[in-house]
């Protein structure tokens, strides 16, 4: 139920945003965008260090919600692919599918969700939780050395506007709530 009511919020978020003078309403979906994949982002690295913790102090109930924290941030990972396509489509008037950030995130999406399986079918919770360690490594790496064309390192918090910026924060703290909601949702004692 609140995983349900923290979309609506973010879908009212979404429809009301704040224009951008160059990209006017049609930045809605650019936020949403930036707001999804560091959603992701927070997911991997919560994973990676509840699975650290559960690991080095051996507690399997960590290792299990290191488990949980990897799928979920799997979902909201491969599911900024296609809100990255609807901005592309909006705002640019076409797919820019060379794009390098573009090719590493869907690198990236098909390694996650493969791995996901892959430990689902394992069903070790210390695996999982050495895992989710090694793919945020990996992923950190990647976007570290990946050349930015379409992607400026901080187009909001460069922004001028409070508003922007204010906006922003706002929509990424309801993200960060529906992951928190779909771990929840996803961890086996909620069953």
């Amino acid at each position: 139920m609140l995983l349900t009511a923290s979309l609506v919020l973010i879908a009212l978020l979404v429809a009301f945003g704040p224009p951008e003078r160059v990209l006017g309403v049609h930045v809605r979906v650019v936020y949403l965008h930036g707001a999804w994949v560091w959603t992701a982002l927070v997911g991997f690295a919560a994973a990676a260090t509840t699975g650290a913790a559960g690991l080095v102090l051996r507690r399997r109930p960590l290792q299990s919600w290191s488990e949980s924290l990897g799928r979920s941030a799997t979902f909201f990972w491969v599911t900024y692919l296609p809100i990255s396509l609807i901005a592309m489509q909006s705002n640019w008037n076409g797919l820019f599918l060379a794009e390098p950030r573009w090719r590493l995130g869907l690198n990236f999406a098909v390694a996650a969700v493969l791995l996901q399986v892959g430990l689902a079918v394992l069903a070790r919770s210390a695996w999982a939780s050495g895992m989710n360690i090694a793919f945020l490594v990996a992923l950190v790496w990647s976007l570290a050395n990946a050349q930015q064309v379409m992607h400026p390192s901080s187009p909001i918090f460069s922004s001028p506007s409070l508003v922007i910026q204010g906006y922003f924060v706002v929509l990424f703290l309801s993200c960060l709530l529906a992951g928190w909601q779909a771990t929840r949702w996803l961890h086996p004692s909620s069953s």
